[in-house]
């Protein structure tokens, strides 16, 4: 399982149902303050003990009181001594018995509300209760005393105003799907106020004015959104926009006919058809399989189809993972009642469209859901453990996520789900590579280009790049570009941008070892546009491409490498990927930001990667 921010610490750290319950309240998000019974207590003397308690909450491991002293009291004449009084205070406002100990654990009582923690991975539902959703953690506060702690508390304030996004966007989903339009847009206005440049919060605002019957607003709202993107990006917002104003998921296609039979014959035609490749007649068939199963009444013959047209537009739809979305959330909600293999496959799908967006915590709390679901099925417990695998990968969770994708592989053995084993072993074999196993990538990942070559070609080029990276590593360059020039041509045929990502990073590091740094350059940019050029790709594509082109700016004292090392940064620390997030920062120490790379350091302490505790100076 992903190691929740906090989770390690807090026990029950997620138990917010009210913000006005009994017992004792945290709140660090806006105004800080800690409330017993409803009431404030008298805060702790100076804004260092409020730093000082967000650090030990958002911490996976607990630091160390010397890694404490330097990332907050470096200013202070006894570092250690600073931390003591600090902590005294803490220990005036939680109680005498916490905070003890090196490093100082903040075990609080399970009851204990705790905002943070319920917006990183509390349910929406409990979320949207908190009085700072949406709010900086501490806000107003700044520590310029403190240089490296004010690098870690804006990669966490972007992260949790990324976790606020997300609450706010499964909220809205989940009332759009229960019926509740209004609702639904009242809350997609919340978000898009957060983050106006987002296409598919646009999107979702559009769909739910749209669906509540105001045609006009959604109207209004396009035209609002194409003249934003214009002006503050110099491009026009994707079809996905335009589609939200016309499309309803589940809208029936025409009056139904023949109940059961028609809504099962309409299901596999429309699977047979994406299958194929006939993406527009599939999905015509798999919504009137959906009008069908509704007017049958058929309880789970309705989940069925739900996620199956929801699959469909997340998987195959490039760009409509938003309203596929909406599909799974009805499916779920149908599926809790009916079925829990419906249940647990609609949590999976919605697990994975987290996860290709990088909104890591939310895609957990629904893999977890959905195995929980899935127990006694070996096949839907496979893809669970698949996409949690990559989950723990992109968030350098590695040792998890090799034991895990392992498993997914052994479950889809057991069941001869070719498929299902050729991309877990791609996903492990990522880790594997990540972390300087060449020998072991190797394997795995020759293994899963067979599979892929034997009948699953829309997969190939994703094990292919991956496989081309060991052959550079090893230093055999040729063969690396022969592989990453089929796998990157073969991504374009397929339309792919997750693909061409993978297989353009490759070809910019090709250049660069044949020395041409300028064209690697060129190569780079044109890949992150790929990668991200549809709302839903896959983001880490994009993240790990950018790393590479801030690794070659940095070596060649371009002038973008300060814009480009600021954007990785941005993206790592909104998203979760932890390893990206320390590399941002090694990149910045390297053109003279000392704060940044302390910041970066520690981070790196928690990361077991051999390669990278190298990189930032931990071993040898």
């Amino acid at each position: 399982m992903v190691a929740q921010r906090g989770g390690a610490l807090l026990a029950g750290g997620d138990a917010l149902r009210d913000h006005r319950a009994m017992g004792l309240s945290i709140r660090l998000l806006g105004a800080p303050q800690v409330l017993r019974d409803g009431l404030p207590l008298p805060p702790p003397r100076g804004h260092k003990a409020w730093a000082l308690l967000a650090c030990l909450l958002r911490s996976e491991r607990p630091p160390s009181r010397r890694q404490l002293a330097a990332l907050l009291f470096e200013d202070a004449d006894d570092p250690l001594a600073a931390l003591r009084w600090n902590l005294s205070e803490l220990r005036r406002l939680l109680g005498p018995a916490l905070l003890r100990g090196d490093p100082p654990r903040p075990a609080v009582d399970p009851a204990t509300s705790i905002d943070v923690s319920v917006v990183a991975s509390g349910s929406w539902t409990e979320a949207l209760r908190l009085p700072g959703l949406g709010h900086e953690l501490l806000e107003g506060m700044s520590f310029a005393s403190s240089p490296s702690f004010e690098v870690w508390l804006a990669n966490e304030r972007r992260h949790l105003q990324a976790a606020a996004e997300a609450v706010l966007r499964e909220a809205a989903l989940a009332r759009l799907a229960a019926g509740a339009a209004g609702e639904a847009a009242d809350l997609a206005a919340r978000l898009v106020r957060l983050n106006p440049l987002e296409e598919n919060f646009q999107a979702l605002l559009i769909r739910s004015l749209a669906a509540a019957g105001d045609g006009v607003a959604a109207a209004r709202q396009v035209a609002a959104c194409r003249e934003l993107f214009l002006r503050e990006l110099g491009v026009a917002p994707g079809p996905a926009i335009e589609s939200a104003l016309r499309t309803s998921t589940a809208a029936p296609t025409a009056r139904p006919a023949t109940g059961r039979a028609a809504a099962v014959a309409q299901l596999q035609a429309g699977e047979a058809a994406i299958a194929a490749g006939a993406l527009d007649a599939g999905l015509h068939c798999l919504r009137r399989a959906v009008t069908e199963a509704d007017a049958d009444g058929d309880v789970e013959l309705r989940g069925r189809t739900r996620v199956a047209l929801g699959g469909a537009l997340v998987h195959a739809a490039r760009g409509r993972d938003e309203e596929g979305a909406t599909a799974l959330h009805e499916a779920l909600a149908v599926g809790e009642r009916a079925s829990p293999s419906i249940a647990a496959a609609a949590c999976r799908e919605l697990g994975y469209v987290e996860f290709l967006r990088g909104r890591y915590e939310r895609a957990a709390g629904w893999l977890r859901r959905a195995a929980l679901l899935a127990e006694g099925e070996p096949a839907e417990q496979a893809r669970i453990a698949t996409v949690h695998g990559a989950v723990l990968s992109d968030t350098a969770h590695y040792a998890d996520a090799i034991a895990m994708l392992r498993h997914a592989a052994a479950l889809a053995g057991g069941v001869g789900d070719r498929r299902q084993i050729a991309y877990a072993l791609s996903m492990q074999g990522r880790a594997l590579l990540l972390c300087g196993d060449l020998a072991g990538a190797t394997d795995v990942l020759d293994r899963s280009v067979a599979i892929a070559e034997q009948g699953w070609t829309a997969l190939l080029p994703w094990p292919q790049s991956l496989r081309a990276e060991v052959d550079l590593a090893r230093g055999d360059v040729g063969a690396a570009a022969e592989r990453f020039e089929h796998a990157f041509a073969l991504g374009c045929q397929l339309g792919d941008p997750c693909w061409e990502g993978i297989a353009g990073r490759g070809l910019g590091r090709i250049a660069l070892a044949r020395g041409e740094a300028g064209r690697a350059v060129e190569i780079l940019v044109d890949t992150m546009a790929r990668a991200v050029r549809l709302p839903d790709a896959y983001l880490w594509c994009k993240a790990y491409a950018l790393e590479t082109l801030c690794g070659l700016a940095v070596d060649e004292r371009l002038a973008q490498a300060p814009g480009w090392i600021e954007a990785l940064g941005h993206m790592a620390s909104r998203t979760g990927m932890r390893e990206l997030g320390v590399r941002a920062g090694l990149h910045a120490a390297a053109l003279g930001d000392g704060a940044s790379g302390a910041a970066a350091r520690l981070a790196a302490t928690d990361i077991d990667n051999p390669l990278l505790r190298r990189a930032a100076g931990l071993t040898p």
